[in-house]
């Protein structure tokens, strides 16, 4: 019985210390690189147009503002590969909120990851962890 305790309580701080380990990396990349990798431009299509920071053109209607949080495995990958294609998942996610909405451009788009407002025109934050990564980009859906 003591040993078993014994078994347990090392595997437990064998976990516990990997935890601790655990790398939550903040990342600012450029937002033109993203832009142009993983085919991106071709995803994303030219339905909508999309505006970074506070730098857009007034729209003619206003219809709401949305969150994309996107996650991605970072096995095999740089971070930024990595973050790359996390960014282009939330940017397909803000396209197809805006064409759901009836939107044509998403503008003042900012990193908002775990909830830290990041405002760039030139670029993104990225979390980069050991195994996993993600972006959160937050924008206003309109009609220009």
């Amino acid at each position: 019985m003591h040993m078993r305790i014994l078994l347990a309580s090392a595997l437990a701080m064998t976990v516990m210390s990997g935890m601790a380990d655990a790398r939550d990396t903040r990342l600012k990349l450029p937002i033109k690189d993203a832009m142009e990798a993983n085919d991106a431009k071709t995803r994303l299509g030219s339905e909508v147009q999309f505006f970074f920071g506070a730098d857009a053109p007034k729209p003619a209607q206003v219809i709401g503002t949305w969150s994309s949080n996107k996650k991605t495995n970072f096995a095999n990958k740089t971070d930024k590969e990595g973050c790359e294609w996390a960014f282009l998942s939330a940017m397909l996610a803000l396209r197809d909120r805006a064409l759901t909405e009836g939107g044509n451009a998403v503008i003042n788009i900012e990193s908002n990851y775990k909830n830290i407002k990041f405002v760039s025109a030139t670029e993104y934050e990225c979390g980069a962890g050991a195994i996993m990564g993600g972006v959160a980009l937050r924008g206003t859906v309109v009609k220009l």
